[in-house]
């Protein structure tokens, strides 16, 4: 694999890093600026807003934009808002910081799966991509908890000038590491045509049901632990390292499955995940089952990644940056909803393993809408269903091959 992409895996570590270890730093930053916790809380809100605006918007104003500058220009927005972060003082410019570096976070990722995909052969581009996002994963092993232990050692204002650090050297290994590559797309209206095609739309839909059904379990994995499999609440970081060891090797399998057939590992994936979100519901019960449930969880979890963010490229060839950057909005728009319907199933009395049964029945949608798609792609295939205008068009190959 080239080693541009260890310049991608770094910006991905800091961005992976600065997304989620502010949920380890509540406390500090609630009683620091004299807000309650659930105000703080909103920080992840503000930072999850960001992103799903930024994509699709910062990927469109830079369109003509070569990718490697494109790459360059979203890290130094990201550097920005963690020095923002990190020099605020008050609730205000905290928001403030966090909002603009998520506004690089979907855009970087959009932009960097393209970026990655072409660096190798058509055969290893869902490896490539996972190799960049093994980056976010690391950072939920290791950044999160080191940067939590910073935050709370130094003040929480240190873990930003430490993510500022690291968003400074992905940006050099972008400068020194990554080759030129052509603009992202051509203008503004063949861009936004690639979502007359139904299965653009249907992959969107898939990222957004399989990522619901994770966060609909895992927002609520302290709780679980702690409530009801009986562990201590020292001992959730460690489940936390569990569960990030599971995210990186499912992260690396989902890329290498993808590289073989995009859908079927899609669906496999998504049936793994609805199965390990059932059984949690019953493991969750007692510690050692669901330490290796935990495992299970974050590499079926993860493993929907990389081949998700290669069917939206696929059956959007004509815009491939803008489609993926739009379903890393729809990452995390199933970020938000699950989390949502997982809380309002404990807030009923369901109790805390509710949130599992609600991310397999999640999961199960996503692998409904996968199956559509497939049957879709089937009736274009042999003629029985038109095609898009797009797909007609034989400039442009909207409609992906059949896997």
């Amino acid at each position: 694999m080239p080693v541009a992409l260890l310049a991608l895996a770094i910006s991905a570590f800091a961005i992976g890093t600065t997304e989620f270890v502010i949920m380890g730093l509540l406390p500090e930053v609630a009683a620091d600026l004299g807000v309650s916790i659930p105000g703080a809380g909103l920080l992840i809100s503000g930072y999850a807003l960001g992103v799903v605006i930024g994509a699709p918007l910062l990927t469109v104003l830079g369109g003509r934009l070569p990718r490697k500058k494109m790459l360059l220009g979203l890290m130094v927005l990201f550097i920005a808002g963690n020095l923002v972060s990190a020099l605020a003082d008050t609730y205000g410019v905290l928001m403030s910081g966090r909002v603009v570096a998520a506004l690089a976070h979907g855009a970087f990722f959009g932009v960097g799966s393209v970026v990655a995909a072409d660096l190798v052969a058509p055969q290893r581009r869902a490896s490539a991509i996972a190799l960049m996002f093994t980056g976010l994963t690391v950072a939920n092993v290791l950044g999160v908890p080191m940067g939590t232990a910073l935050g709370q050692e130094l003040g929480w204002r240190s873990t930003f000038w430490a993510v500022t650090v690291l968003g400074v050297i992905g940006l050099l290994g972008i400068v020194f590491l990554v080759p030129r590559q052509k603009a992202q797309g051509g203008d503004l209206r063949s861009e936004l045509a690639v979502f007359r095609n139904p299965q653009v739309w249907l992959a969107l839909l898939m990222t957004a049901f399989g990522f619901a059904g994770v966060f609909a379990s895992f927002t609520y994995i302290a709780p679980m632990m702690t409530e009801v499999a009986g562990f201590s609440s020292g001992a959730v970081t460690w489940l936390l390292v569990l569960f990030g060891v599971g995210l990186f090797a499912g992260n690396l399998l989902g890329g290498k499955a993808a590289d073989r057939s995009v859908m079927k590992s899609v669906i496999v994936i998504l049936t793994s995940l609805a199965a390990v979100l059932t059984a949690f519901v019953f493991t969750a019960h007692s510690p050692v089952p669901a330490a290796i449930t935990i495992v299970l969880f974050g590499a079926a979890g993860f493993a929907t990644v990389p081949p998700l963010q290669m069917r939206v490229m696929q059956t959007a060839a004509g815009a491939p940056a803008l489609a993926s950057a739009a379903n890393i909005a729809a990452f995390n728009l199933g970020n938000a909803g699950g989390a949502w319907l997982g809380g309002i199933a404990i807030g009923h009395g369901l109790g805390y393993t509710a949130p599992s049964w609600i991310g397999a029945l999640l999961a199960l949608g996503g692998l409904a809408i996968a199956g559509v798609s497939v049957l879709l792609e089937r009736r274009v295939s042999s003629g029985t269903a038109p095609e898009s205008s797009e797909a007609r068009q034989k400039d442009r190959k909207i409609v992906p091959v059949a896997n």
